[in-house]
């Protein structure tokens, strides 16, 4: 009878081990987990053209170039983002459609029109906080 017990205390204490156990989420759960992240940085202007999304884009689209970090493999093209000017709280809505090599992780590069909506071009550097909208999201 021991010996019963013992194996029966011994399945269970495997089996309560296997669910405790973390799983591996899909890529688009982790995905969905990204978009929660707000990132906090520089934001600097540059003039737009032909992006690392593979669109030709002009200065007076709101486009937005990421870090080299998380533009990766560009799974963020063409996602939203919101911007806010940490210094005088303006906020502004931005599209991902370049990678911004020089940038820290948290700091993005913004065409001149969007750099305007918050902040004097002459600025040339702002703080910022930032962070993705949903996917499939667009301002109205």
């Amino acid at each position: 009878m021991y010996r019963l017990i013992t194996v029966l205390m011994t399945l269970c204490a495997i089996i309560f081990t296997v669910l405790a156990a973390p799983m591996r989420l899909s890529g688009t759960a982790t995905v969905s987990l990204e978009k929660r992240v707000t990132h906090t940085g520089e934001g600097t202007w540059f003039e737009v053209g032909d992006g690392a999304c593979g669109y030709e884009d002009t200065d007076s689209d709101p486009v937005v170039a990421i870090s080299a970090q998380i533009y990766g493999s560009g799974g963020n093209c063409n996602q939203w983002i919101e911007i806010t000017n940490t210094d005088n709280g303006q906020t502004a809505y931005g599209q991902t459609r370049d990678e911004c090599e020089s940038c820290d992780s948290g700091s993005l590069d913004m065409s001149p029109s969007l750099f305007e909506e918050l902040s004097t071009l002459d600025t040339g550097e702002i703080p910022i906080s930032w962070h993705f909208m949903s996917k499939g999201w667009s301002p109205s």
